[in-house]
Order: C-alpha cells, then sequence, then structure tokens
C-alpha cells in the first residue's frame, strides 16, 4: 500500500481517537462518575467490544452517511475527518461532551459546498431528526428503566450489599453492549467518508469466512477509538458523570442501559429486516451521537425524580457545543480542502456527471477556468 494512502489514513484515526477521548467515554461515564467501576477496567471492556461493533455491525449507518455526500477523493476524505476530529479536540480540550455525529456531518457537508456536489435533502433531513430524537427517546426509555427498576428492588426487598453487588455487574455488561452499539453505530462518523474511495480490498481467510474492505477499514478506526478510550476520555466521564447530574448507582445503570438501547436501535440491519419484513415502519440506520443520547438519559432520570440537581449551566455548555461543533467542523474542512487542492496540489473531489452539466460557478470551478484561460 502507497505511503500517500497510509497519510491520508492518519486523519480517519485521528478522528477515531478523537471519538474514543469522548463519545466513546459516555458509554461508562457514569458508572466511573459514581466510582462503582474503576476507569482502567471501563476503558478495557469498552475498547474490547468497540472494536466487535465496528467489524461485525458498522456497515448499516455508515451506508445513510454516505448519501449525504460520497466523497469520492482520498484527499478530500483526508481533510474531512481531520476537520471533524479538530472540532472534537477543541471541545474536548474543554472537557465538553460533544457530537461525533454533528461533527462529521459539517465537515461531509464542507466538502459538499467545496465541490459543488450537492447535499442530498433527504438524508440531511434524515440525520437532523434523528439530533432530536436521540435524546428524546434515551430520556423516555432512562424514565421507564428507572420507574421500573426502583419499584423492583423495593419489591424484591434486596439487602444493600447484594444490590450494590448487582449493580456493578449491570454496569459492566451495559458498558459492554453499549460499547458494542456504539462500534457498530458511530464508526461511520470515524471510516464513513472513507468507503467511497477504500484503498482496501476483500481477502479470504478460509473457506466460508471473508474479512471484507469496509470490515478492515471499521477494525483500524475501532482501534483508533481504543487507543482514545485510554489516553484521554477520563475528564469527559467525570463531566457526564458527575457534572450534569450527581447520580446514584443504580441511576448510573438506568442510564447506560437506556443510552446503549437507543444507539443500537440505530444501527441495527437485523431489526431494521425485521421491521420491515412485517410492514412496520423502520428506525433508520443513522450514526446517531453518544454524547446526546447519554444527556438525554441522565435528564430522564432526573425529570422523573422531581427535576432537581440538574446543573443548567453545564447542560447549556453541552447544547451549545452541540450547536458549534458542526460549524466549527465545515469551516475547518472548506478552509483545509483549499489549501489542500492549491498548495500542495491533492485532488479533492472527482468531477461527476452532475458537475458537468451544472454550469453554477463554485469557488474550485472558477479557479480552473481562469487556468484554461491563462494557458490560452
Amino acid at each position: 500500500m502507497e505511503i500517500t494512502v497510509l497519510l491520508f489514513l492518519t486523519s480517519g484515526l485521528f478522528l477515531g481517537w478523537a471519538l474514543g477521548a469522548n463519545d466513546a467515554a459516555n458509554v461508562f461515564g457514569t458508572a466511573v462518575g459514581t466510582r462503582m467501576v474503576r476507569f482502567g477496567t471501563a476503558a478495557a471492556i469498552c475498547s474490547i467490544f468497540v472494536v466487535l461493533g465496528a467489524v461485525v455491525s458498522g456497515a448499516g449507518a455508515a451506508h445513510t452517511l454516505g448519501k449525504l455526500g460520497a466523497i469520492n477523493a482520498l484527499a478530500g476524505s483526508f481533510m474531512a475527518a481531520l476537520a471533524a476530529a479538530l472540532a472534537v479536540y477543541i471541545m474536548t480540550k474543554a472537557g465538553l461532551p460533544v457530537s461525533t455525529s454533528q461533527a462529521i456531518v459539517g465537515a461531509i457537508i464542507g466538502w459538499n459546498l467545496f465541490s459543488g456536489m450537492p447535499t442530498d435533502p433527504k438524508s440531511l433531513t434524515k440525520i437532523l431528526s434523528t439530533w432530536v430524537l436521540c435524546p428524546v427517546l434515551a430520556a423516555c426509555f432512562s424514565a421507564i428503566i428507572y420507574k421500573t427498576t426502583v419499584w423492583f428492588i423495593k419489591y424484591a426487598k434486596l439487602h444493600l450489599l447484594r444490590t450494590d453487588a448487582y449493580t456493578r455487574i449491570g454496569l459492566l455488561i451495559a458498558g459492554a453492549f453499549g460499547s458494542y452499539s456504539l462500534g457498530a453505530n458511530n464508526i461511520a462518523n470515524v471510516m464513513g467518508v472513507f468507503v467511497p474511495a477504500n484503498p482496501f480490498t476483500d481477502f479470504n481467510l478460509g473457506t466460508f469466512l471473508t474479512f471484507s474492505a469496509g470490515q478492515q477499514l471499521f477494525l483500524l478506526g475501532a482501534v483508533a477509538i481504543g487507543v482514545g478510550v485510554f489516553t484521554y476520555s477520563k475528564r469527559v466521564m467525570l463531566t457526564v458523570g458527575n457534572d450534569l447530574l450527581p447520580l446514584s448507582p443504580i441511576a448510573a445503570w438506568v442510564a447506560v442501559v437506556s443510552h446503549s438501547i437507543v444507539l443500537f436501535l440505530f444501527a441495527s440491519q437485523g431489526l431494521e429486516a425485521l421491521l420491515s419484513s412485517h410492514g412496520l415502519p423502520t428506525i433508520p440506520l443513522v450514526p446517531v451521537s453518544s454524547s446526546q443520547a447519554v444527556v438525554g438519559a441522565v435528564l430522564g432520570i432526573a425529570l422523573v425524580k422531581g427535576g432537581g440537581g440538574i446543573q443548567w449551566r453545564v447542560l447549556g455548555s453541552i447544547g451549545l457545543g452541540w450547536i458549534v461543533t458542526p460549524i466549527i467542523a465545515c469551516g475547518i474542512c472548506f478552509v483545509g480542502l483549499y489549501f489542500l487542492q492549491n498548495v500542495f496540489d491533492q485532488k479533492v473531489y472527482q468531477s461527476t456527471a452532475i458537475e458537468r452539466l451544472d454550469p453554477a460557478p463554485t469557488t474550485s470551478r472558477m479557479r480552473d477556468h481562469q487556468i484554461d484561460i491563462m494557458k490560452l
């Protein structure tokens, strides 16, 4: 494989690291924040199951993201991933659990604007609707699960020590499920922009087993996520686990389970096929925000308990981060593409039939036209 291809893939690895440092932390943030699970244990379990989820079930959500903007040049994919990673890193540095999903969507739109490619309105509407639906669903799930769990504990009359032991086990199991769901859903954010220009090829591991090009790509991204979890996620875990709303161990378990269910729903191709086969409305396979899911889950618990204790200033900062992140990613991507194409002479997009039929001038096409005139 050429060295240039590996260099272009580094931005995807950087974005994976940023996701691990930020979004992946939400899986165990409440557990670590309540000191029910040690950070080292949480990071190890999270990393293993993120890799499994990405490789086994990562293809579904990547399909919808590709429809938003099919970045058809490796240099363009590099800059989109780098722009999203820088936007997430800036927010992570501030200790805010921002959305990698929103960052990559902003970066793709930045590429569309620079290349003159259309942004598919149907895909954009679907993705934007999930940004509202995701925290709302998580809040609903957490409210129902919390009330049911509290009722069951009172009915069962468990000893305090036994309840504590069950809660620790439950947090570990829920964290493993959440990590798998995160890998399946959010790997599209990390490597989805590289799928149209994927440099890998399929190869057989045996008579009945094939390691596809997409799975190889997702494996690289998942490993980068794991590195991000180990190296830089502890601060964001504590922000979610303590600063937004102090949680009891039981509430922490409920938040993790609710968050995990939401991520799984938006990533499961099997569930989509099952609903479709019975003529039922399907859930869109879209990379949703892990941060939005866990914040929605925490708020659902808070509302069931009467709404007290919520740190509204922290919530406001998190909300502001969700708005600013895609704007920052879009701007960085647009400017970065300009430098890649004009300073480093890299092809950041391939011309398509739509572009050739559309004479509307864009920045890059106007420049190319001026060069042609100078040659004449």
